[in-house]
């Protein structure tokens, strides 16, 4: 009854919210800020216009495509999940917008599933040649990445390190965008310093949310192989690691480091991240790892406020 009601909520045009959905989009919509902050910070300028119109398509396609791509290959497991009725919405949870699993749920088809994804991804593969052949290699790595994650489920919870690649796979392809040598350094630091928010800020936070139907499945991630005394510290450890970092990413990067600028980031980071993670360490309640996920999902983008109101001024 509950399926049916929400089949009849996106009837006709309102139906392509379930693809949305299927992509999560409101989340990559955040996550494409990501790449911009990547590139803009080791500019320190803004590239041309053709770059930034072609990378704007390329980056929401390449979201867009990963997205449902883990919904793909996750397809028989989301089912289970949809059977044992762990399902659940959640007012506020990011990623819970909009329903979530549309296939699972029988609201789309496996093959409507695919050729959404597949659209997208040849979308996101030609954006990625014509902006420099290395984005393209590393987009198509980054679905690897993303497959090999899915695959992990039940087999360890150090999948959330593949996590950790894919989700800084767009940025470092960004980089390459917009200067075919960066600094090697520079790379580095950009991709150390979003693995670990990913990991602390991201993924751990998203298995904490679903630690019920992950037990009831018997999967692997670190909330349920560790325990949540454990899973808190880590995520506590990797966003201190994560907010180091960012100023030794401003340092090695082409923008001109300044004491107040470097000051603003590490505030920011610290205001997004550190008392969510140590509340969720207190409490180890699931309602404040979904706050710890929604907050740190903000912190690319409110770094790139930081990073264009730096180049203006």
């Amino acid at each position: 009854m509950e399926n049916a009601a929400i089949r009849n909520r996106y009837n006709g045009l309102a139906r392509i919210k379930l693809f949305w959905a299927l992509s999560r989009t409101p989340h990559g919509l955040l996550d494409m800020s990501t790449p911009a902050l990547a590139a803009l910070i080791w500019l320190g300028t803004f590239p041309p216009l053709s770059i930034i119109i072609i990378g704007i398509i390329t980056v929401f396609a390449g979201y867009t495509a990963v997205y449902a791509w883990n919904d793909v290959i996750d397809y028989r497991v989301d089912q289970e999940k949809a059977r044992i009725g762990s399902l659940r919405e959640a007012d506020n949870y990011l990623d819970a917008v909009l329903p979530r699993h549309p296939m699972a749920q029988g609201l789309l088809n496996l093959h409507e599933g695919v050729l959404w994804a597949l659209v997208w991804s040849l979308v996101a593969i030609t954006g990625a040649y014509l902006l420099n052949p290395v984005c393209m290699l590393i987009f198509l790595a980054g679905c690897s990445l993303e497959a090999i994650y899915c695959l992990m489920l039940k087999v360890s919870p150090f999948r959330t390190i593949v996590s950790g690649g894919v989700k800084t796979s767009g940025a470092i392809a960004a980089v390459f965008a917009v200067d075919a040598n960066p600094s090697f350094l520079y790379v580095t630091a950009l991709f150390l310093w979003l693995f670990f928010w990913e990991i602390g800020g991201q993924n751990v936070p998203a298995d904490w949310a679903d630690i019920e139907e992950d037990r009831q499945l018997r999967a692997q991630t670190i909330p349920v192989r560790f325990g949540l005394k454990s899973a808190s510290i880590i995520v506590l450890l990797t966003l201190i690691f994560s907010l180091v970092l960012n100023l030794v990413v401003i340092y090695t990067s082409q923008i001109s480091f300044q004491l107040p600028y470097a000051t603003a980031s590490l505030i920011v980071g610290i205001y997004l991240l550190l008392p969510a993670a140590i509340k969720l360490l207190r409490t180890k309640k699931r309602i404040h790892a979904v706050a710890l996920f929604n907050r740190a999902s903000y912190y690319p983008v409110a770094m790139l406020v930081l990073v264009v109101v730096k180049i203006l001024v």
